[in-house]
């Protein structure tokens, strides 16, 4: 077995890359996606790959999680509280995600109160029992859920639990000794960390997917041992690393953003191979757009994030903002007479209209192929032709509407749908006080490239950078990933009384059951790293600074409360000579197992030629431009805009004024 293979199953296609440990060479392709049995399209690309009997490792990025959460299509969950608190679910937060609208209601969270009991226990905030848990009161309410019927999960979070989680862990025995078919989830093994909405809207969702998520792994194993695939699978997690298949069934929450990861660990990977230390990635595929920042070499994380306005997930992932942008997002004209670009998505099925597979509306690829962007006769490679005159005549009552000539229309389409990148570009740089000048754009998704020279310039970004496989570029991160575990616990502490013993056995207990962990996946060398959220007095939100020392000791102590001044000071503007808290403690394990070298391409010894020349429209009109075939190009090719580089899953659009060269490792590298 000789193959590392990353898949990622997308709204309109499932890629895949894989990549031969024996003599270092990738291999990229893609098929259409299929909505309704997505385990079939990966058996689709499988078939088409041939060598299955040496596949290593398959690497798969799923949407199983996501879907199931933003589509509310999950199980029916039983929520166990501590008395008086069923109602905190309910309650959540006093804010409004829209200030003015009295219309806007409240989204409900995934369990019906009807649905929810209350338990005789308390922990107190210093993590002491207060009152002993009243097992027979948990055996009574594993009665009253069995004689109901219909209960598909139980989620389990109890006040205080994440200091002392003895009741959480006696009432899941219980319930598997009453109940054994029905899956439970406890608090402190989902997101040990105080705030009960956080906290129990987390463990909600991770039993609303559970019975689901098990399901369509399970079924996803058999079918690819039914077609004679003895690869071991593993699961992206949302904070960039693997894990078990066995282990993503029993905690499916990790897996809420799985796909998108994969553009951000070979934009860092190509980030690390090219010297590069800032990177923002653009990954535009045909449902939606997904941007994220690579600073230092390395990426964001974070824990404030809500699969919907008003349900808030708080498991480590990397920091990924997504809008509705991708080449299949629908044009119209609103009731204002004004052209708006998505989020409604034509998918996969049926698709923008020049797919030819019923699909009518005018979408951003559409617009794309009326501009002469992308060929009609060499999509895919070839493998799939398009149909020009269905794009035209679908951008025709655009640009009737807008009293334009298609082509206009058509380039009106591309600006809006650009517009709406910038706005999504803009969350990640300007708005965390990031200078853009100071970042390259990766763009990447088989949308991607075509926008990358515009939105070079209508985001201020000096430089881009088209990868290789950009298409099937989260696949390509796929198998570079390693195997990796955060674990979290709020343990509060202060600067003035700073209690060194219980920070060290804190975290000793947080970096064994990282080990634990690994160990379980079958990882014995594992890289460890900490690191802990801080805040001012009287603050609601914090920072998370690295701890470099094993050890507490006086000056790496000091050294932490130094850091979080002054990275307070350059996220704020400010810092203050006042009481600092320690709140949550913060222990990664990496286990590496992503390793690869990248195979150099040929140098160039003469001036690239272009394949072909076709008519392209740009700002300034019709253009008979260039048109290059990646796979030709060498090492040190320069090309002048205006032209196109095509390749089998994309086609990168360089805008007049702007220049192209090849690296060593075939990247493309754009600058103003």
């Amino acid at each position: 077995m000789q193959y590392r293979l990353g898949i990622d199953i997308g709204g309109t296609f499932t890629d895949f890359v894989a990549y031969d440990e024996n003599d270092l060479a990738l291999k990229g392709w893609k098929n259409l996606s299929t909505p309704a049995d997505p385990v079939e399209g990966i058996m689709t690309g499988l078939r088409a790959f041939g060598a299955i009997d040496d596949i290593a490792t398959i690497r798969l990025g799923t949407t199983v999680a996501t879907n199931a959460l933003l589509e509310g299509k999950g199980a029916r969950v039983a929520y166990v509280s501590t008395r008086g608190f069923r109602d905190v679910p309910f309650i959540g937060r006093g804010n409004r995600k829209h200030h003015y609208d009295l219309a806007w209601v409240k989204p409900k969270p995934f369990v019906k109160r009807r649905d929810t009991y209350e338990v005789d226990e308390r922990i107190g905030p210093s993590g002491e029992v207060l009152e002993a848990l009243d097992e027979a009161g948990v055996r009574e309410i594993a009665g009253r859920i069995r004689a109901g019927g219909g209960i598909e999960a139980i989620a389990v979070m109890l006040l205080h639990s994440y200091l002392s989680p003895g009741h959480e862990r006696r009432i899941k025995e219980i319930f598997a000794e009453e109940l054994p078919d029905i899956p439970v989830s406890i608090s402190y093994e989902v997101l040990p960390k105080w705030k009960e909405h956080f906290r129990s809207s987390t463990t909600i969702c991770d039993a609303f997917i559970k019975p689901v998520v098990k399901s369509r792994i399970g079924s996803m194993q058999e079918r690819l041992r039914a077609e004679g695939v003895d690869a071991k699978l593993v699961i992206m997690r949302s904070n960039d690393g693997e894990m078990s298949a066995e282990a993503a069934a029993d905690s499916p929450i990790q897996l809420a953003m799985s796909g998108p990861t994969g553009g951000v660990i070979a934009a860092k990977q190509t980030a690390r191979l090219l010297g590069l230390n800032n990177l923002v990635t653009l990954d535009m595929g045909g449902t939606s757009t997904d941007v994220s920042t690579v600073v230092g070499g390395k990426e964001k994380f974070t824990t404030d994030f809500e699969i919907e306005w008003g349900r808030p997930i708080q498991v480590p992932m990397i920091d990924i903002r997504s809008i509705g942008a991708g080449g299949g997002s629908i044009a119209r004209i609103d009731a204002g007479g004004m052209l708006v670009v998505g989020p409604e998505s034509a998918g996969a099925d049926p698709g923008p209209a020049c797919y030819g597979k019923g699909g009518a509306l005018p979408t951003v690829t559409d617009a794309n192929v009326v501009l002469g962007r992308i060929s009609a006769g060499n999509f895919l490679g070839g493998a799939m032709s398009l149909n020009a005159e269905a794009a035209h005549a679908a951008v025709a009552p655009i640009a009737e509407a807008l009293g334009l000539p298609v082509e206009q229309a058509a380039l009106a389409i591309v600006r809006i749908a650009n517009n709406n990148m910038v706005g999504a570009l803009h969350t990640v740089l300007t708005e965390q006080g990031l200078d853009p000048r100071d970042f390259v754009l990766v763009a990447f998704g088989g949308a991607g490239p075509p926008h990358v020279s515009d939105l070079m310039t209508d985001a201020s970004i000096p430089r881009g950078l088209v990868p290789n496989f950009p298409g099937q570029f989260s696949a390509f991160g796929f198998t570079m990933a390693d195997a990796r575990v955060d674990r979290y616990r709020t343990v509060q502490l202060n600067s003035r009384f700073f209690d060194r013993d219980r920070a060290r056995s804190s975290m000793r207990a947080l970096i064994d059951e990282c080990r634990a962990d690994l160990a379980a996946q079958g990882h014995e060398k594992v890289e460890i790293m900490r690191s802990v959220e801080m805040r001012y007095l009287g603050q609601n939100y914090e920072l998370e600074i690295p701890i470099e020392a094993e050890e507490f000791t006086d000056e790496e102590v000091s050294r932490v409360f130094d850091s979080f001044h002054e990275q307070h000071r350059a996220r704020f503007g400010f810092r203050l000579d006042d009481h600092v808290e320690l709140v949550n403690f913060l222990v990664t394990g990496i286990a590496r197992t992503g390793e690869m070298t990248l195979p150099e391409i040929e140098a160039s010894i003469a001036p690239c030629e272009p394949k072909t020349r076709r008519p392209v429209w740009f700002a300034g009109g019709w253009s008979d431009t260039p048109v290059y075939w990646r796979p030709d190009l060498r090492a040190g090719d320069r090309i002048a805009g205006p032209a196109l580089v095509e390749e089998d899953a994309s086609v990168t659009v360089l805008d007049p004024g702007k220049t192209l060269e090849v690296d060593k490792f075939g990247n493309l590298l754009i600058a103003a």
